[in-house]
């Protein structure tokens, strides 16, 4: 249990679960939370920060892309421009690196995603390559494992580890794991979550579960159908035990699922999502017919053209982010005051139902990774456009 929920165990906010009914499919346990925020403040202990124009060498990153700890507490920064990864000590002390720019073993052409497991084993998604690069937890190269799926693609980001080993999870729609290349269009009829097993030399997959893919679908070629603006996001996690947290809907809803099984459990809060109304659709189109005055007169004609087409949802999702904790904990952040803000509220909650409280909008940003003992990482950029990642300690209360 984390830092933050086993302080709050025996609080006395911290709400009863009320087991509203089951479904008949099975086991679906539905957990009403708390409409009332409980607010939190965020006193957490700063332990390092690293990332620097004026600091060592090794901390002067081109772009800080992802980042991971393992259950030692060191931190590992994947800089997609210098194509390597830095492995930092739980103090801030410089370890090792790994990858680098190439095509031998152990190097990236393209590397977009970063997957640590507990034992300190790395996985790194090689969008060039269409390969897994697998690294022992002393660094050294283990091999490769090749995406080989008929007719697809691969792109290879937004993977998080199984805390079982061996695998990693994925999902389209958060991130698009895959895309289908052979000049047909092929669009997802839903968002599915899968495991993706590296013991083999080719990955093997299973899904998880299938998210809702709202009408119109989700795609990165222009000409398709386009996710609808303000709808709907496919966010999710994985929980120690394997079990997915995601939401796939407009609604305040976190549905917990487990392979071989499905949704076993669903956290609720009884918060409404907003109608779309014509001021907001027109507000949103002259936001990004703004944005595109500084390009090309080609380029922005043609993006223009799209956002006239642009397909609006009827309502405004309220979930735009959501992390799972090292020990359990949810991290789900909601939309600001207006529509497109994603930088809204922070939810705590715990994968057994529990609603632990929120930060306030603009007080603590999302953390881009979870460690072991409270550690979280946070990836900040200055006036410079210079990444920074802080370490800090959520507290004990």
């Amino acid at each position: 249990m984390g830092p933050l929920a086993g302080a709050m165990r025996g609080a006395c906010w911290a709400v009863p679960v009320c087991l509203l009914g089951t479904a008949s499919s099975g086991a679906q346990e539905i957990i009403e939370l708390p409409a009332q925020d409980r607010w939190l403040e965020p006193d957490f202990e700063e332990v390092y920060r690293i990332g620097s124009l004026s600091g060592e060498d090794w901390e002067q990153f081109g772009s800080v892309y992802e980042v991971a700890f393992d259950g030692a507490g060191q931190l590992y920064v994947l800089d997609s421009q210098a194509t390597m990864i830095t492995v930092v000590g739980p103090d801030g002390e410089f370890r090792r690196t790994l990858g680098g720019p190439g095509e031998g073993p152990g190097e990236f052409r393209r590397a977009l995603a970063l997957a640590v497991l507990r034992d300190g084993r790395v996985v790194v998604g090689d969008a060039g390559l269409f390969v897994y690069h697998l690294f022992d937890a002393s660094g050294e190269f283990e091999r490769r494992v090749r995406w080989a799926i008929e007719g697809e693609r691969p792109i290879l980001r937004a993977i998080i580890p199984d805390p079982g080993g061996e695998a990693v999870f994925s999902a389209v729609g958060a991130g698009f794991r895959s895309m289908s290349y052979k000049g047909d269009t092929r669009p997802h009829t839903s968002r599915p979550v899968e495991r993706i097993d590296l013991t083999g030399e080719v990955v093997t997959r299973d899904t998880v579960v299938e998210g809702w893919l709202p009408e119109g679908g989700e795609s990165l070629y222009t000409g398709l159908p386009q996710v609808k603006a303000f709808g709907s996001r496919m966010l999710w996690g994985v929980l120690p035990g394997g079990s997915v947290a995601f939401s796939d809907s407009t609604a305040y809803a976190i549905r917990i699922a487990r392979p071989d099984e499905g949704v076993w459990r669903i956290l609720r809060r009884p918060l409404r999502p907003v109608p779309v109304t014509g001021p907001m659709i027109r507000a949103e189109k002259d936001r990004l017919r703004k944005r595109s005055e500084g390009l090309s007169p080609a380029i922005r004609r043609f993006e223009n053209e799209r956002i006239d087409t642009l397909p609006f949802s009827d309502e405004v999702a309220i979930l735009r982010a959501l992390r799972t904790g090292w020990d359990g904990e949810i991290w789900v952040q909601r939309h600001g005051e207006e529509p497109i803000d994603d930088s809204g509220p922070i939810d705590v909650l715990t994968m057994d139902g529990r609603y632990l409280g929120s930060y306030r909008a603009g007080a603590v940003d999302m953390p881009a990774a979870f460690g072991p003992d409270g550690l979280a990482a946070f990836i900040e950029t200055d006036e410079l456009d210079v990444r920074t990642v802080v370490v800090r300690r959520l507290s004990a209360r």
